[in-house]
Parts: structure tokens; C-alpha cells; sequence
């Protein structure tokens, strides 16, 4: 039995345009080697978000973590703000409650009810690097949504089946773990008690 201090746990806020891997399969690519981050080598990322997707993302060498945080009969919950094309009508927004049909690798599905509302302001977030393009003719505007799910690219495919395509997703929420000061690249070391509080998970 080793020292229980020997798990450590980050928050990390992942930049757009980088890859939720350590390793490059293309020389091109950004991923989160790039960003140099001061954590132990067997630190890896528990789950993923898009490369064209910002914000957070826990990084651990827990084993126990990624298979708690991954296993679909926890369902635990990820909250996304979603910058979207066009004015977001209450008609597209409770579609998304719903559960909306999105094309997959395995074919059609149909997603779970979820949490979906409209942000009257924009919220506060980073600057994201390359900003997004405006157009003048066409508004923007920000809708939150809580899925317990995690089907590849959903929340984007989810507003897009609804008529509003995504222009940046920000994942601003995992279950109560927030960090609502973090900037891009930037890591948050949490202790093992606040990940089980915040997660409702037990690590022992």
C-alpha cells in the first residue's frame, strides 16, 4: 500500500484548438504538452473535450477517477455554455430539455432529457484565441445546457438538430466542480476531499 498523497488531482481549463492528449499524432497538432504544465508524468486527462471545445478538464493519475467519472450509470453531470448562430428562440431551448435526434457513428440517437436555458447576458469567459468570427447580419446568442451523457461532439450536434449551430462551447461545469477564474492553459490542484465533495464520489 502506498501513501494516499500519492493521487493527485488538477482542474485544468483547456485552450481551443488543443488536442485532450499528451501525445501528438500529427506534428501540427496542439495538445496539452504544449502547454507545459507542472504536474506528474502519470497525470492524465479523466475524459475529453473536443479540440475546437474550451474549458475545463480534470487531469489525475487516479484510476478509480476516470472509471467513477466515465461510467454512464453515475451520470455525472457536465455544463456547457454554448455561444450559438442567430437569436435562440424558448421553441429551440425546450427542444433541447427534450432530447433532440443526433447522428452518431452507430446511427441515430436519441438524446436524454436535460437541463437547457438561456443566458439573458453574455457570460463572463476568457478571451478565446483566435476569437470567433462576426458577422454583422447575423446575432449571437448563449444558452447553457446540463447533459449527463457524452456522446461525441453532442452538445454541438444537439444545437445544430434544433437550428443554431455552435460557434464556441465553453465546458464550465463537471458535476459542482467549477473555477470560474481560470484562464486558458491555467491548472487548479485540488485535494482528494474536494474532488469526492464536489463529484459525490467516494475515492477510498
Amino acid at each position: 500500500m502506498g501513501s494516499p498523497d500519492k493521487y493527485k488531482y488538477f482542474l485544468l481549463y483547456k485552450p481551443f484548438g488543443f488536442l485532450s492528449q499528451f501525445t501528438k499524432e500529427i506534428p501540427e497538432h496542439q495538445c496539452l504538452s504544449d502547454l507545459k504544465l507542472d504536474i506528474p508524468k502519470d497525470c492524465f486527462p479523466v475524459g475529453r473535450l473536443d479540440k475546437d471545445s474550451e474549458g475545463l478538464l480534470l487531469l489525475s493519475n487516479h484510476g478509480k477517477l476516470n472509471n467513477l467519472l466515465l461510467d454512464p450509470k453515475h451520470e455525472q453531470s457536465k455544463t456547457y455554455y454554448a455561444q450559438v448562430e442567430g437569436a435562440i428562440t424558448m421553441e429551440a431551448v425546450q427542444q433541447l430539455k427534450k432530447g433532440v435526434k443526433i447522428k452518431l457513428k452507430t446511427g441515430t440517437y436519441q438524446t436524454k432529457p436535460c437541463q437547457a436555458n438561456l443566458l439573458t447576458t453574455e457570460p463572463n469567459l476568457p478571451e478565446r484565441n483566435p476569437p470567433i468570427r462576426y458577422r454583422k447580419s447575423i446575432p449571437t446568442s448563449w444558452v447553457s445546457i446540463q447533459i449527463t451523457e457524452g456522446k461525441n461532439r453532442q452538445v454541438r450536434k444537439m444545437c445544430a438538430a434544433v437550428g443554431f449551430p455552435v460557434l464556441r462551447l465553453v465546458r464550465v461545469a463537471i458535476k459542482d466542480l467549477k473555477a470560474s477564474n481560470l484562464q486558458p492553459g491555467e491548472l487548479l490542484s485540488l485535494s482528494k476531499t474536494k474532488i469526492e465533495e464536489k463529484l459525490g464520489l467516494k475515492l477510498n
